[in-house]
């Protein structure tokens, strides 16, 4: 597994191998040991979450309080989506930085975000499909949203899906609601 950390602090791209024949595709998708050597921490595992998306999809950018914090190890098991992690800990160097990457089902990458990390996704096709490891059980007391098109982040979003078809941005109420990101 080739584990390298993002443009964000506390942030990493996990891209397994793979090894394929007559049968299909064999990955080990999370190793510990691994794991731990790269990032220097446990991934304590409290809660799955599974989402299905259609192309235009944009959910968040999302993230919990810290402490307790929430940390995520993300992947996409069908489609694509481009996965952006945002620094919003106060104090944190790298805040407001961002960085993306495109998780897929054909490279099969992970995303993994420590706590006090911003997080959002963009479907890239219908149908599209990423599970969520979680370090803490949903907890709404703790949960936060910021406008993922706020200018002042300047996330620079797909416009067409993979298909080469235009992507029309679906948010959810509660996001598009969000309040913008407060910049230092």
């Amino acid at each position: 597994m080739e584990i390298r950390e993002l443009a964000v602090p506390g942030a990493w791209v996990l891209t397994p191998r793979q090894f394929r024949d007559e049968r299909g595709v064999f990955l080990e998708q999370f190793k510990a040991s691994e794991f731990e050597k790269a990032t220097g921490r446990p991934l304590d595992l409290k809660q799955v979450n599974c989402s299905v998306s259609a192309a235009g999809v944009l959910r968040g950018i999302h993230y919990t309080e810290d402490p307790p914090g929430q940390a995520k190890y993300v992947t996409c098991v069908r489609g694509a989506f481009l996965d952006v992690v945002v620094d919003l800990r106060p104090g944190s160097p790298s805040y407001g930085r961002w960085d993306s990457v495109l998780l897929d089902d054909v490279d099969r990458r992970s995303v993994f975000l420590a706590e006090g990390l911003g997080h959002a996704i963009l479907s890239l096709a219908d149908e599209s499909t990423v599970t969520y490891l979680c370090s803490l059980e949903y907890s709404p007391e703790f949960d936060h949203e910021i406008d993922a098109l706020d200018p002042a982040l300047g996330i620079d979003w797909p416009r067409v899906g993979l298909d080469g078809r235009p992507l029309t941005l679906v948010r959810s109420p509660k996001d598009e609601a969000a309040p913008p990101f407060i910049p230092r």
